[in-house]
């Protein structure tokens, strides 16, 4: 009797604990898509490491979406995810594209605004038990903001920990691009974000109308001596805000860019989750900060 009592109980704990490794394994990676109890295994199953896919709103030539940039990034994140689970922020589009201002459709909020609610982000999934905030950048015109905010983040103890995966990690020199004609301006919307749409979401691109604009350079302010910065430079250079030519997009192109992308994301990853150095060392430049006179010199 004892012995059958034994084996109704095992059979029981073996039903729950695959029930749960089941659960966990078809746990969605998306906030937003997650219940309560299920966010806790979630966040777990993370090791407390979430992405935050940064895109904006804003033109991309006449043939693609407002929001290229944030579907891009969030499609590559999700993709990323299945390899390296982590859990995905909704959709944030809150950054930096003033230069952007004269076109339809463009969000432009104050710089104020966007440090402060990236900020406040950041700090609401670190109370929910993100500790390892990775920010996913899907937009050249945040290339300078994230690293000042990262940067910003040792003004104070924080108990979390905010890595920032540039824009420039979707490019990879491990083989040649499957390209027939390489677009020499191809910065915005041109060959390879309208082939990377074409795979992200291709009913949202219109091929028949990515000749209707120019996006070639203007060299408007050619005459100033080289590393001159100002902050007219990208309107001066397309003020149809759309450099390259997205006619040469092609589905071929975008899955090799989507996937060199997605493969670095999901390293990225994986190496943040074994990081326990950050933290580690965050605390310590936050101790010593306290006491600088004590600081060995």
């Amino acid at each position: 009797m004892l012995q059958r009592k034994s084996a109704v109980i095992l059979l029981f704990v073996t039903v729950l604990f695959t029930a749960s490794l089941f659960g966990q394994s078809n746990l969605p990676a998306k906030w937003e898509e997650l219940t309560g109890p299920d966010f806790i295994q979630a966040i777990q199953k993370a090791q407390g490491t979430c992405m935050l896919p940064f895109g904006i709103v804003e033109k991309h030539g006449p043939q693609l979406p407002l929001g290229t940039d944030l579907i891009d990034v969030r499609y590559a994140s999700e993709q990323a995810a299945k390899q390296e689970y982590a859990v995905i922020f909704p959709p944030y589009y809150f950054g930096q594209i003033f230069e952007a201002r004269h076109q339809p459709g463009t969000l432009a909020y104050s710089l104020q605004l966007q440090l402060q609610l990236l900020q406040e982000t950041v700090a609401e999934m670190a109370r929910n038990g993100c500790k390892k905030v990775v920010i996913v950048n899907g937009h050249g015109g945040n290339d300078s903001l994230l690293p000042l905010f990262a940067q910003s983040q040792l003004a104070s103890k924080r108990d979390y920990v905010v890595y920032v995966l540039p824009i420039s990690i979707r490019r990879s020199e491990a083989a040649p691009a499957p390209v027939a004609t390489k677009d020499k301006l191809d910065m915005h919307a041109g060959q390879t974000e309208t082939s990377t749409m074409l795979v992200a979401a291709p009913n949202l691109v219109h091929m028949d109308r990515a000749k209707q604009q120019s996006g070639a350079d203007q060299a408007r302010l050619s005459a100033l001596p080289e590393g001159v910065y100002t902050g007219i430079w990208w309107y001066a250079r397309f003020p149809n805000h759309y450099s390259g030519d997205g006619s040469l997009g092609t589905k071929e192109l975008g899955e090799y860019t989507m996937k060199n992308w997605v493969d670095a994301i999901a390293q990225c990853v994986k190496a943040i989750k074994a990081d326990d150095t950050s933290l580690k060392l965050q605390n310590e430049f936050f101790e010593q900060a306290q006491h600088p006179l004590e600081t060995k010199q």
